[in-house]
């Protein structure tokens, strides 16, 4: 059953895109996308090629980390006066380490109806397809690449849960080791590698084979790194 916005207004849809594979969205966000009044992007022209994949032509609107501050009244003013928004993040569920959050706060803040739709994400697929347990997990998004990297490091040594970090192909390295240095060598860690795409991949072991096995693969692409509790 598809929704029907024809009698809705002044609300906000916070849309789940494809991480790799454009078979992942789903039928819901693709109706959402076709009704909605105006489509915010995190880039306007990645957004652009996932609409014209989908043969949908609507207004595009940019709003990404370096204008969310400054365009956030713009978007809540006219959705309190009745026009309908959506907001897809290049990749994934925004506002998970992508825009989105101001969104939400804003509209929660001043009482708008707010729908965030379920689809996309590289947290769920690198956790479950780690084989390291996923009853108990904490997600991480990305470790500062600076200030506060070593503290939110050095929490991992007894964290009892699964944890989950995103990580750029050339701090990937760097960060295994440093995780590896904290915890030791006796936890399981996976590295999932270009999730729903043509060359996934998951590299699963301790550590130094984790390091061992990156030091011969092509660094290319997303990666998520799934570290395992530490034992009771």
């Amino acid at each position: 059953m598809t929704s029907d916005l024809s009698l809705k207004s002044g609300k906000l849809f916070l849309v789940p895109t494809p991480i790799g594979n454009l078979g992942d969205i789903t039928l819901r966000a693709i109706d959402v996308l076709k009704q909605v009044d105006v489509i915010l992007a995190e880039d306007t022209r990645h957004t652009l090629k996932l609409l014209s994949h989908l043969e949908i032509s609507k207004p595009l609107e940019s709003f990404h980390q370096h204008n969310e501050h400054r365009k956030v009244d713009w978007v809540i003013e006219r959705i309190q006066g009745g026009e309908t928004f959506a907001y897809c993040s290049d990749a994934g569920t925004p506002g998970i380490s992508d825009p989105g959050y101001l969104l939400a706060k804003a509209c929660r803040e001043n009482e708008l109806d707010l729908e965030c739709l379920p689809g996309a994400s590289a947290v769920f697929p690198a956790l479950v397809g780690s084989g390291i347990p996923c009853d108990r997990f904490a997600f991480e998004g990305f470790l500062p690449v600076k200030k506060g990297r070593q503290k939110r490091l050095d929490a991992l040594a007894e964290e009892e849960r699964t944890v989950i970090f995103y990580e750029s192909p050339h701090r990937l390295l760097k960060s295994v080791k440093q995780i590896m240095d904290v915890i030791g060598d006796d936890r399981l860690i996976c590295v999932a590698k270009e999730l729903t795409k043509i060359h996934e991949q998951y590299i699963v072991g301790k550590g130094s084979d984790i390091l061992d096995k990156l030091a011969k693969a092509t660094i290319k692409g997303e990666f998520a790194i799934v570290v395992e509790g530490k034992k009771k």
